[in-house]
């Protein structure tokens, strides 16, 4: 009996009408709120969530209060397989109706993976430089690289979302274990005076010589937050002081431990992969007597040593590069036109849209093409 309450109201018409009109509210909403909170931010808080959070000023939780894209889409799909399988019995003159309520399950599916496996990652080259990773555009990683061996260093990454939990981490390639004091979302990192009343951020490295400054989040969708984090590292023996880590700080800072040396850096994470690619030449051009861009090219050199591949390629506008289940597009280049810029893009649910829409379009002809005959031949009988 409850198995039947349940399964009514899952392929109820009427929670059909109410999940579309939850989309409705929720794209409208969530394209407002872009104004304020940014693209990126407005896309993670309402249509990659269960749950749209308020969190009252001096409250330190957050109230549920409204659903988000995951659960509306989700009970939207549940809802439409639910009354596929129990309203319509499969027949011949159904047929059309079967495959257009494949398709949009399978439209609804697809851009669940998509949002789930897809990835979208930028890899900067200058001519004459190779790389065999690209980097999370808005994504940090702390990288804790022991540097003993010189010809091989081992680095450890975490990432910035045990970072922003502030709490002690811990892995079983190191021998110690790092506390996150203080993380900061975007910040600012400047010289400290020496008659500065301020304390100094850190008590290694760079610390003392520096202060740290916490800014509002960036929603400008053309710029990004540059986190910051202060650090400690503790060992069986006792705290080995803290260290500030930022993109502002480079080169990595180090220390050593039980005949190890180690360095400490926070950077953009990296997405290492089997193959290297290296700027061969980078080609600006412009149409004549102007500064109008025609043409954007990088000629690359991609190199997989595990299989003997070596091979020149030469990516441009409208013809990128796909390899390994990644696509390469030519997206930014540098002001000096010696250094391009390639959008890395893996999706490997990149054709379930493509196959969704032509099931429901071929579900359709199908369809009207059955009424079509059927029509026909009872005119031709009579």
């Amino acid at each position: 009996m409850a198995l039947d309450k349940l399964v009514k109201f899952f392929s109820s018409l009427r929670l059909t009408v109410v999940c579309l009109a939850l989309a409705l509210v929720l794209v409208f909403w969530g394209t407002m709120a872009q104004v304020d909170l940014g693209l990126y931010k407005a896309q993670n808080e309402f249509f990659r969530s269960f749950f749209i959070y308020w969190q009252p000023n001096g409250a330190s939780r957050k109230i549920p209060v409204f659903p988000g894209g995951y659960l509306v889409g989700g009970v939207l799909l549940i809802n439409l397989v639910t009354a596929h399988l129990t309203r319509l019995s499969f027949t011949r003159k159904k047929a059309g109706i079967w495959m257009v309520h494949a398709g949009l399950i399978l439209l609804l599916l697809g851009q669940l993976l998509t949002d789930m496996l897809s990835r979208e990652t930028v890899l900067h080259l200058r001519e004459g430089q190779a790389k065999n990773y690209s980097e999370s555009d808005r994504q940090v990683e702390l990288a804790v690289i022991d540097t003993t061996d010189p010809k091989l260093d081992t680095v450890v990454s975490i990432p910035q979302g045990l970072l922003a939990r502030q709490k002690e981490i811990q892995n079983p390639a190191l021998p110690f274990t790092v506390r996150v004091n203080t993380f900061y979302p975007n910040s600012k990192v400047k010289d400290r005076e020496a008659d500065s009343v301020q304390p100094p951020a850190a008590t290694q490295g760079i610390g003392p010589r520096a202060l740290v400054t916490e800014l509002p989040r960036e929603t400008d969708t053309n710029k990004r937050d540059t986190p910051s984090a202060v650090v400690e590292v503790l060992t069986p023996h006792g705290s080995l002081g803290t260290w500030l880590l930022s993109e502002y700080v480079e080169p990595p800072q180090g220390f050593a431990l039980d005949q190890h040396t180690y360095k400490l850096a926070l950077r953009l994470r990296r997405h290492y992969k089997p193959y290297s690619i290296q700027l061969l030449k980078f080609q600006h051009d412009v149409y004549a007597g102007t500064d109008i861009p025609k043409n954007f090219s990088s000629r690359v050199l991609l190199q997989r040593p595990d299989k003997g591949e070596k091979r020149e390629v030469l990516i441009y506008m409208n013809n990128p590069l796909r390899y390994a289940g990644e696509t390469y597009y030519q997206a930014s280049l540098d002001s000096d036109d010696h250094g391009t810029v390639l959008q890395v893009v893996r999706n490997p649910s990149w054709l379930a849209p493509y196959l969704a829409c032509a099931l429901v379009g071929a579900g359709l002809v199908v369809q009207f093409m059955s009424h079509l005959i059927g029509f026909t031949l009872k005119r031709r009988n009579a």
